[in-house]
């Protein structure tokens, strides 16, 4: 480990400013929904709050790790996660549906969101070790059997969402390594192979209706449809500027389910408009641009590609969130980086961050 302040005036601070923007902007948002509820003791909002400085703090102590630390346990970290994961569908508790949660009493955390972030680091070394041998498609089949174990588990939850999260990430991920282009074309048969299959045999009723549904929501416009058009009212309602905090109907009103998690971009753009939507697509796309430059100046492959797998994991969350609100992407409960309410995810994608920039200020 390093000393953090020998090293602060490497860190990328545009990329740090524009995350502190997004955080602003979460626990305003989460702050005004609070205000038009009876006898709020606004919750929501102070935890928000307190995960957000505490992710802060998880984001300068893992900036401070010297990143090769995860490349010498990146085996030990995929089976500890794998091992959660198992464990999680024994002793974990039901939320929503969904059993992916572990109560300690005073909180919960979701473990999914942290196994992400050890799936990426195990496939940085794994890529890193067969960089120039991805041509044959032994290593495609062995990345890609690691990265069924963990789909598969938490496909079991079940959390669709998440599956779809590792999965694209790992498809991404995979794109920079040059794979054959028959070998592309065997991924797409066997994709399609699994979805068939999946829907047959593994998807739930509730979530193949939320499929048909992406694509048709006025077939159940009060039942599984109901979330995706009050969504694309409240986007479009709020029309350039918006219609301001705490103002908007759809989120005041309530019309909106789940305001403060899946469906904030719906609220922002509510509230505060294009503009303010525009804004935070905006900062999203720059984090992602100053991440790109990380993994283009990495001096290392296991940083190329540790950075990279981050910036995909996050990049598949931002589009499916947003994608969900606009009524482009299914409906699976997978909160937007930074913004949605949510200690798990707030804290996973700080320790993400923190990561990259540890391999930012060793680049440099």
């Amino acid at each position: 480990m390093i000393s953090f302040f020998s090293k602060w005036q490497k860190i990328d601070w545009l990329l740090f400013f524009a995350v502190i923007i997004l955080l602003t902007l979460s626990v305003s948002i989460l702050y005004s929904l609070n205000l038009n509820i009876d006898s709020s003791n606004f919750s929501v909002f102070k935890k928000q709050l307190l995960f957000a400085f505490s992710g802060l703090g998880l984001f300068f102590l893992l900036a401070s790790v010297n990143y090769q630390v995860w490349s010498t346990y990146s085996k030990l970290i995929y089976i500890l996660f794998a091992l959660v994961l198992v464990g999680v569908l024994f002793f974990g508790v039901e939320v929503k549906g969904t059993t992916g949660w572990i109560n300690f009493g005073f909180f919960s955390i979701q473990p999914v969101e942290f196994a992400k972030i050890g799936l990426v680091i195990w496939m940085a070394r794994y890529f890193s070790q067969h960089a120039n041998e991805f041509h044959y498609f032994k290593h495609i089949f062995v990345s890609g059997l690691a990265m069924a174990l963990f789909v598969g588990l938490v496909s079991l939850q079940p959390d669709l969402g998440s599956a779809m999260v590792l999965f694209g990430t790992w498809v991404i991920v995979l794109m920079f390594t040059g794979i054959k282009r028959k070998h592309f074309l065997w991924l797409v048969g066997a994709f399609i192979v699994v979805v068939v299959f999946s829907w047959f045999f593994l998807l739930q009723p509730y979530q193949q209706s939320r499929m048909l549904t992406f694509f048709d929501p006025g077939r159940d416009p009060r039942g599984e449809g109901y979330n995706v058009i009050q969504s694309m009212v409240a986007v479009g309602s709020g029309q350039f500027f918006g219609r301001g905090l705490a103002v908007g109907s759809q989120s005041s009103l309530r019309f909106l389910p789940e305001p403060g998690t899946d469906f904030i971009y719906a609220v922002i753009a509510e509230d505060l408009g294009l503009l303010g939507a525009g804004l935070v697509l905006g900062l999203f796309i720059f984090i992602f641009y100053r991440l790109f430059l990380v993994v283009r100046k990495s001096q290392d492959d296991f940083g190329g590609y540790l950075v990279l797998g981050i910036a995909s994991m996050l990049l598949v969350q931002t589009f499916i969130n947003i994608g969900m609100n606009i009524g482009i992407s299914p409906v699976t409960g997978i909160p937007l980086p930074l913004v949605s309410a949510g200690g798990s995810s707030m804290w996973a994608v700080m320790i993400a961050l923190g990561i990259a920039q540890s391999v930012h200020i060793r680049n440099n």
